[in-house]
């Protein structure tokens, strides 16, 4: 179980494996004389230093993921597409300075939204559950916790589809694994599983949102099928006709 948990919450973005490199190259092979080379030059840095995993106190993650949203807005017409090969066939169709403008753009657009472009990946992606409404509101005022994942568009198997809506800034996720679970079948069944937010529709009952932090670090909870399992976790018992 452990093994296949780590395997799911593996922070490795294959996706810049493919991505990544043709915009260092079109740094390394632009003129000096090009404004972008100077100013760009601290970013490139961050981005070239990256071992390609998420982390919630990661710039470079926060970095290279809006550039990666800015190119594909900036030319990708299956926008709405979470395939990486969608990024790789718009990396196809960009030149060297389309590349370097959308990594400009998203360092300015980090810098206006939070004041640097060089704010850690968990203070921009959030989990929040405020309501029980199946379309939730979202507020940058009110209390959320830190996503280290992303969306599966990067090759995250732990997918998180987060985005920035009309009355925010930060992005809240709304799309991706909201249940995760990993069985082990033999003699007796073993399980471990984690529901985004909590069990309960009720935003006054304690399950309303007592997974949350599991669901955002990976810690699943333990899955109860025997009677023996149960001793110390029972709060009520329902009998019928009772």
């Amino acid at each position: 179980l452990e093994s296949l948990i780590g395997a799911a919450y593996d922070s490795y973005l294959s996706g810049f494996e493919i991505l990544l490199p043709p915009l260092l190259t079109s740094y390394d092979q632009t003129s000096a004389n090009n404004p972008l080379k100077t100013r760009l030059a601290e970013q490139i840095a961050v981005l070239r230093d990256w071992d390609l995993r998420w982390a919630e106190r990661s710039v470079a993650t926060t970095l290279a993921i809006f550039w990666g949203d800015t190119l594909k807005r900036m030319v990708a017409k299956d926008s709405g597409s979470e395939d990486v090969s969608a990024f790789r066939r718009a990396i196809s169709r960009t030149t060297a300075q389309q590349r370097l403008e959308a990594l400009a753009a998203a360092s300015d657009k980090l810098t206006r939204d939070f004041g640097t472009w060089k704010t850690p990946w968990g203070e921009i992606n959030r989990f929040q559950r405020l309501t029980a409404n199946i379309v939730q509101r979202f507020s940058d005022s009110l209390p959320s916790i830190p996503v280290g994942f992303p969306s599966a568009r990067y090759g995250s198997l732990a997918s998180y589809g987060a985005r920035a809506y009309p009355n925010t800034k930060k992005r809240y996720g709304n799309s991706g694994n909201s249940f995760v679970a990993v069985v082990e079948f033999g003699d007796s069944v073993r399980a471990k599983a984690v529901t985004a937010g909590g069990e309960s529709g009720d935003p006054t009952s304690p399950h309303f949102n007592d997974q949350a932090v599991r669901y955002s670090t990976g810690a699943l909870r333990e899955v109860y099928f025997y009677p023996n399992q149960l001793t110390g976790h029972i709060t009520r018992e329902y009998h019928p006709g009772k």
